[in-house]
């Protein structure tokens, strides 16, 4: 089963209630809600459960313990937490420091755009806050759940959010992302899964000791663009505390019409095994809840 597929857990009124009491009465009162949140995550989901024990076995090279799969839910739930004061600004008790960003300015210094390539690790909001002071705009292209309770929340919380939102699967997405890097902007992708990618355009890698998945199509648009890449990672190190990764990648993208699939393996294998490290740094942080190997232990 795809993961664009599985039901949104958690009914809208739900949502709406836990976000304004958080608002209202503050980051601490939203942070004790986690507690039964993520205990009742962790009894109702078997799912997503199995694929915590799963990842977590790979990443701490041991089995996980019914604490580390309630930690990891707990890591999700409190980004999820922050993702509600990222949204509405306010980020005053905040802590995000930003390391590495001498790899992205170098190349924005020369007027030409640039892609980012992000991950489901951390937290993605913590770019949208470094982008309200970035020299340039910054657009992400991301899948938009139809009807999703979570996706009107965000709406509410910040109107302007889908302004730069590139939708994955629109018309006109690729035109953007063209005319953006032609203006110089940034442009940022989650890298480590796509819903609407083609089995031609999915190169299966190594990842933590196992075989998976990743999707190939922001690589073969920075080779048709031209475009420079960075990796960029937003990992929770604490609670309100953040730290943003830049790290440089390929001034530019080359593929041999001959050797083209094994150019985009290698690419494919160089970004994962970036993801890998980062995973082993901050094993609590990477959020794909689903069987993400072809070979599950669980």
């Amino acid at each position: 089963m795809s993961w664009t597929t599985e039901r949104e857990r958690g009914s809208a009124h739900l949502l709406r209630l836990t976000c304004w009491l958080t608002l209202t009465c503050g980051w601490r009162i939203g942070r004790l809600l986690l507690y039964p949140i993520t205990l009742y995550y962790y009894v109702t989901a078997s799912g997503p459960r199995a694929a915590s024990r799963d990842y977590l076995r790979r990443v701490l090279g041991r089995p996980a313990r019914a604490s580390d799969v309630l930690r990891h839910i707990f890591t999700f739930a409190s980004v999820t937490l922050d993702r509600a004061f990222l949204l509405s600004g306010r980020t005053e008790r905040f802590a995000i420091s930003v390391e590495g960003l001498d790899a992205l300015t170098a190349l924005l210094s020369r007027g030409k755009g640039c892609i980012l390539l992000g991950s489901h690790l951390g937290s993605f909001d913590v770019l949208r806050d470094f982008g309200r002071t970035s020299p340039v705009r910054v657009s992400a292209v991301m899948y938009r759940r139809p009807g999703s309770p979570m996706s009107r929340l965000m709406e509410t919380l910040d109107p302007d959010l889908w302004r730069d939102v590139i939708t994955i699967g629109s018309p006109d997405a690729m035109l953007r992302v063209q005319e953006n890097l032609a203006r110089g902007e940034i442009v940022s992708f989650l890298a480590d899964r796509d819903p609407d990618a083609r089995p031609d355009r999915i190169a299966t890698v190594d990842f933590l000791g196992g075989r998976a998945d990743f999707p190939t199509g922001p690589f073969i648009l920075a080779a048709v663009l031209g475009a420079p890449v960075v990796l960029f990672y937003g990992i929770r190190l604490g609670p309100r505390r953040y730290v943003v990764r830049f790290e440089h990648f390929a001034a530019t993208i080359t593929l041999g019409r001959a050797t083209r699939r094994d150019d985009l393996a290698a690419l494919v294998s160089r970004y994962s095994a970036s993801l890998a490290a980062q995973c082993r740094a901050a094993p609590f942080n990477w959020f794909n809840f689903f069987p993400f190997w072809k070979d599950p232990s669980a």
